[in-house]
């Protein structure tokens, strides 16, 4: 993917995008609006959830430990994966185990982040995403734009297009005659997936959250393809970022009420799944746990950026992002977009390993507005002024920016007042000359200087180049 700057550019480019994304995040910023109006202990409820997420990472190791000895003694089997390899190595070794060529698959953040789908089909494995929006994504041959609705750049005429195009080449096809209205739009998923829901003998999930105490893991999902994959096939394997530990089902209690609200506009999810490892004869026979790292012990090690652990992806920034709003998930160049894809890649991934992400914290106006909507106050124009200036440290030692000489010269001669002097006394002849000269060198005088190509030219883009004043308030002052 292009740097943000670029990738934005064309996206602003797209009229029917930005039409799909202001009426989607509209509606959805008005729906949570209303319920989160109806709870008198918001602000109570925001700094609770706050602290549980600070605390557990304070202590992370141990509730990992816990987690996984909990698990274990109800019959799960426990995987550690440093990267996105080691994720994706275990989940095709468990597929290639069972023979078998076709896993069904809840919508994860996680499995996105590592590639997984593109990893299986590697090993001749295909991932059948079931999410209706996931769905529409992966028939498509797109990429999600949103955490909470990845299709949320689609329209339903474009939707609808997609089902007749392509439905048919994945398993059953579209209906005949098949409309634009959702409701017929949902059923066509519900019949394309129900066939592939009975045949499945091997599911992938994520987890909302993970309850160190009961070794419990819980997915939230507003559609029922979540309970389906978790309970009819033989073999669940669930990919776990280590951020998503709780400690105790009280402190779950507390991001039940934070989550629907901020994510959906919803009181509660329609469906709340959690399972416990195996149980004979009930639901899949065989449980895998892999306990996802892929950077986040790197964003653990930073004392301001950590705060971006705490997400729990409700993607309620998104929603009130004027940044995003206009662009859309795409020019983000990754799974994680909005203004928590702008701080939580740089933290994965490393600021100075790619321009890509390094463009990410400069993706925000740090109008605040995020901050105020994430349910578990990350404080994300903290966090982006602070890796904005780790990019900056990261490029240290090359070759200087036009930037970096234009301050350096400011310094050199700000620092000394002789030095001052001649520059405001240079600083008036230019204006003279200007004055003097201007209108017939470039039309529009000194107003033009603005659009000649100086080393600050991106600064001027938008804005006048001051004239230098005629005489400098020393020269005044001494005359007085």
């Amino acid at each position: 993917m292009p740097a943000f700057p670029a990738a934005a550019r064309e996206a602003l480019a797209d009229t029917q995008l930005r039409r799909n994304l202001a009426h989607a995040t509209g509606t959805i910023r008005a729906k949570r609006a209303a319920v989160v109006g109806e709870v008198a202990e918001w602000e109570e409820l925001r700094l609770a959830g706050a602290a549980i997420k600070d605390n557990t990472l304070r202590r992370l190791d141990e509730h990992l430990l816990a987690l996984e000895a909990a698990l274990q003694a109800r019959g799960a089997t426990v995987h550690w994966a440093r990267d996105a390899r080691d994720a994706c190595d275990v989940v095709a070794r468990i597929a290639r185990e069972h023979g078998v060529d076709e896993v069904v698959k809840v919508k994860s953040m996680a499995t996105q982040e590592i590639g997984l789908n593109e990893a299986l089909a590697e090993h001749g494995v295909t991932a059948w995403e079931t999410d209706l929006a996931e769905l529409i994504v992966q028939l498509g041959d797109d990429l999600p734009s949103h955490l909470l609705v990845p299709a949320i750049h689609r329209n339903r005429a474009e939707i609808r297009e997609i089902f007749r195009r392509e439905m048919a080449g994945a398993g059953r096809p579209a209906p005949e005659g098949l409309t634009d209205d959702p409701a017929e739009l949902a059923g066509a998923a519900r019949l394309h997936l129900r066939e592939k829901f009975l045949r499945a003998k091997m599911a992938v999930s994520g987890a909302n959250f993970a309850v160190a105490e009961s070794g419990t893991l819980v997915v939230v999902e507003s559609e029922g393809n979540g309970r389906m994959c978790l309970t009819l096939p033989e073999v669940l394997v669930s990919v776990v970022g280590i951020e998503k530990v709780v400690p105790t089902w009280a402190d779950l209690d507390v991001f039940l009420q934070l989550l629907p609200r901020s994510s959906t506009g919803e009181r509660m999810n329609p469906y709340t799944s959690t399972w416990s490892g195996v149980t004979p004869g009930d639901g899949p026979q065989e449980v895998h746990v892999v306990l996802l790292d892929n950077g986040r012990t790197r964003a653990l090690a930073d004392e301001i950026g950590r705060q971006a652990l705490r997400c729990i992806r409700c993607s309620a920034c998104l929603n009130v992002c004027p940044v995003y709003e206009r662009t859309g998930g795409h020019a983000y160049g990754s799974v994680y977009p909005g203004p928590i894809g702008a701080i939580l890649n740089p933290l994965l991934k490393g600021v100075g390993v790619d321009e890509q992400t390094d463009s990410l914290p400069y993706a925000s106006s740090l109008c605040g507005a995020c901050f105020e909507a994430c349910p578990v106050r990350i404080d994300i124009p903290e966090v982006l002024v602070h890796l904005r200036s780790r990019v900056v440290d990261a490029h240290r030692g090359g070759p200087p920016k036009p930037e970096a000489v234009a301050m350096k010269t400011a310094s050199w001669v700000l620092s000394d007042a002789r030095r001052l002097g001649f520059a405001e006394l240079g600083l008036g002849l230019a204006n003279r000359a200007v004055t003097r000269f201007g209108r017939r060198l470039l039309p529009g005088g000194r107003r033009a200087l603005s659009r000649l190509p100086w080393p600050g030219s991106l600064w001027t883009n938008s804005r006048d180049l001051p004239a230098p004043p005629r005489e400098s308030f020393r020269s005044w002052w001494r005359k007085r």
